[in-house]
């Protein structure tokens, strides 16, 4: 039974718990696909349901990570097949719990808004930014964010963190110096002006769209309904009004 509730693996010569970094970051890589899709059907389409499925896998999924086994979690299992060839990076256990939950406790706020009450606002925006965020960070460049928050509140510092942060110390200079933050902003500005230059000659945008019937009137708007469909202040002032009527069905 103590195999199966547990956090990490005890392996010789580490002084913590650890957990294969290279399983985590997969794991992580195959949440943030899912979420990424969820989130831009509610976005662009206004289809919450895709989010409202993903967001009850999420917490399963981050349920059995932190109170079960790591090994058992869906994600990791998969993670883990995926990278089965690679050679195990060892990392502190106790920091990833920490970052899990806080991904556990976004997961719990997300169910409430979304699944239970159905909330649509800017509030839900941010906790959905604050997860994609977080799983970017950690599968495309192997930043636990989590991780170094673990550190601020506890007197006992991360051991054995991903590519060996908590020790090494860079060169100076190792990220790169003004010539290539030059080539960097040169490549931004190049595209940039390309992106005008196809926004400009759109020919979808540009051709001539055939002559249609006069809309017939439409029936008087129930007030109720009007009441309903007001497009609140904070909507407004990001310049969110139209998104806001998809998200709520209105016209």
């Amino acid at each position: 039974m103590s195999n199966v509730f547990s956090f990490g693996e005890r392996l010789d010569g580490y002084a913590v718990p650890v957990l294969n970094e290279r399983a985590v970051r997969a794991a992580a890589g195959i949440v943030f696909f899912f979420a990424i899709v969820a989130f831009m059907n509610a976005w662009l389409t206004g289809n919450f349901q895709p989010t409202r499925v993903f967001v009850v896998a999420f917490l399963v999924d981050f349920t059995i990570r932190i109170f079960v086994n790591p090994k058992f979690a869906p994600s990791l299992i998969l993670g883990q097949w995926m990278v089965r060839k690679q050679q195990p990076e060892w990392v502190g256990a106790p920091q990833k719990r920490f970052a899990w939950a806080i991904g556990f406790v976004l997961a719990l706020v997300m169910l409430y808004l979304i699944v239970i009450k159905h909330v649509i606002g800017p509030i839900n925006l941010i906790v959905c930014a604050a997860c994609l965020v977080l799983l970017f960070f950690e599968t495309a460049f192997g930043i636990c964010i989590g991780c170094k928050v673990y550190n601020v509140f506890n007197k006992n510092q991360a051991q054995l963190c991903p590519g060996g942060v908590c020790e090494f110390v860079p060169a100076q200079g190792a990220g790169g110096g003004w010539a290539h933050a030059a080539v960097v902003l040169a490549f931004v500005g190049v595209v940039g002006a390309w992106t005008s230059h196809v926004a400009a000659n759109d020919p979808y945008v540009r051709r001539v769209m055939p002559a249609t019937a006069p809309a017939a009137a439409s029936p008087a708007v129930d007030a109720a309904e009007a009441e309903r469909c007001k497009v609140p202040d904070f909507a407004k002032a990001i310049g969110h009004e139209e998104k806001w009527k998809l998200h709520n069905n209105c016209q």
